[in-house]
């Protein structure tokens, strides 16, 4: 543990420390610092429950007599974490107009490898494949962690679960759910040996997914928002399956499907 700090107070935006929040918006330097961004006081002390905490805290002057940020920042002081009061115009250059929030910390991002996931045969693995949208992508973390899924594995060129928009989607479930990148061939023959089964979902498939027999562990695959999981990778999958659909929509919003199919999953492994 670090030698405790003192709060510095911060009245120029050309501060290093918000000149790096701003710079973190961009996926390259997030991806070079290993850095990323998460907002709101209710974000940190959810981090705080996982305890993950931020190298350095930002928050307003106009919060500090808030008495949760009081007592959370005493506790990041006493862990030796830089924390900086900023004036209203230093936090006007790093607010966001669409939902501006008066506290700002800055994480390391954390990967897990595929070896690090401990299964049983009640667990429940997502592999998302091409998931181009971050929305979504927060969407199925904070799922992910209502269902106590083992983690997410992040198949070929996903969007980023590190950007602000995947961050803030996933209200805090950023902290609890381990997240791995893997190539599907990998991915594959990884989990072979694991047994259960890898159960993919498509438009093609005619199995209702709540007829499956599901035997876990369960490797649930997930497709891209548009095109849907290829052909080869559907025909790698032990089954596939379908929601149906009495409407005339003929497909639903991914985030959605995959939260319909875990609850499913969920309740046949319990």
């Amino acid at each position: 543990m670090r030698e405790a700090n003192a709060v510095k107070l911060v009245t120029s935006a050309a501060n290093p420390a918000i000149k790096l929040v701003r710079a973190l918006d961009d996926k390259k330097h997030r991806r070079e610092t290993g850095l990323y961004v998460a907002e709101g006081l209710r974000t940190a002390l959810t981090a705080a429950e996982q305890n993950v905490w931020p190298e350095t805290l930002i928050f307003s002057s106009e919060l500090k007599q808030h008495p949760k940020l009081r007592d959370y920042l005493a506790r990041c002081l006493a862990r030796g974490i830089d924390c900086i009061e900023a004036s209203n115009q230093a936090m006007e250059k790093i607010a966001r107009r669409d939902n501006p929030q008066g506290v700002v910390g800055i994480y390391r991002a954390g990967w897990s490898r595929l070896e690090d996931f401990s299964l049983t045969p009640q667990s429940c693995l997502i592999a998302l494949q091409m998931i181009r949208d971050p929305g979504n992508l927060g969407t199925i973390m904070r799922t992910a962690d209502a269902v106590g899924a083992a983690g997410i594995v992040l198949i070929d060129e996903c969007c980023d679960p590190f950007s602000i928009e995947a961050v803030r989607a996933s209200m805090g479930s950023i902290f609890a759910v381990k997240l791995a990148k893997a190539r599907f061939a990998d991915f594959n023959a990884w989990r072979q040996p694991l047994g259960g089964m890898l159960v993919g979902t498509s438009l093609r498939a005619s199995e209702d997914y709540r007829k499956l027999d599901y035997r876990g562990p369960v490797f649930l695959m997930m497709g891209n928002e548009q095109a849907g999981l290829p052909r080869e990778y559907e025909d790698a999958c032990d089954a596939r399956v379908r929601i149906p659909m009495r409407g005339t929509a003929d497909s639903l919003n991914v985030a959605v499907a995959t939260a319909i199919v875990l609850y499913e999953i969920n309740r046949a492994t319990l």
